[in-house]
């Protein structure tokens, strides 16, 4: 189905809905326009490790596009029960591999698939969570291997993505988003109870990012600062 870009659209797509974040952003931004949520259980459903089902996705949503604002709100930290690595000597292949499939091949073929419902003129914003720990630059503690260098390659993806994605879309901004320490599923085995944001506040001050963006393909935390990649 065509796109309709002479009228005027407000409309998001959140991608990882299930999750604490995910939900919260989809609660925040359906208060003031309308928004798609997807994920593993939605209709369409979307599973970042089957790309045919985020092919289907894009192609099921075509006819409600333009999105201005789609969020990847994805990531695991947890991989099959298993926390982050500690030391070289705790690295294990199948568990990299499922880590770099859901925090940086899954977020890349989103964009492969997903940006192309960005309206083609005007501003509009893709955006994925990615995490303070995937900085090369601001790494000094080490540790944490695949979840570190697998949302390093998801900076890289967005980095790059970004560069290709301005050549149609002049005015669209793609954008590696650190949510900081938020009270949710992902981070509880790490935190002590209270500490970090809630999912709401995080939301809020995601949504507030986005919202004043002016450049495409950086690393921003959640108070708008540039993160060294």
């Amino acid at each position: 189905m065509p796109h309709d870009e002479s009228a005027p659209v407000c409309r998001s797509l959140v991608i990882g809905c299930t999750g604490g974040i995910g939900r919260a952003l989809v609660a925040l931004i359906g208060q003031s326009e309308p928004v798609v949520a997807l994920g593993r259980r939605t209709d369409p459903a979307i599973d970042l490790t089957d790309e045919a089902s985020i092919a289907e996705a894009a192609r099921v949503l075509a006819g409600q596009a333009p999105f201005r604002r789609i969020v990847d709100a994805t990531g695991a930290l947890m991989i099959d029960g298993v926390g982050p690595e500690k030391r070289l000597a705790d690295l294990d292949p199948v568990r990299l591999a499922r880590a770099f499939a859901i925090n940086a091949i899954g977020p890349a073929l989103l964009l492969k698939h997903v940006s192309p419902l960005l309206p083609r003129s005007g501003r509009c914003v893709f955006a994925t969570l990615s995490a303070r720990v995937g900085s090369i630059g601001d790494n000094g503690l080490g540790g944490w291997y695949g979840y570190r260098a697998s949302k390093a390659a998801l900076n890289q993806f967005v980095r790059t993505a970004a560069i290709e994605i301005a050549r149609k879309r002049p005015e669209a901004l793609v954008l590696a988003l650190h949510p900081g320490t938020v009270r949710t599923g992902l981070s509880a085995p790490f935190t002590t109870p209270g500490q970090g944001f809630t999912p709401e506040e995080s939301a809020a001050r995601l949504l507030r990012v986005m919202d004043a963006a002016t450049q495409t393909g950086v690393f921003l935390d959640h108070a708008g600062a540039v993160i060294p990649w």
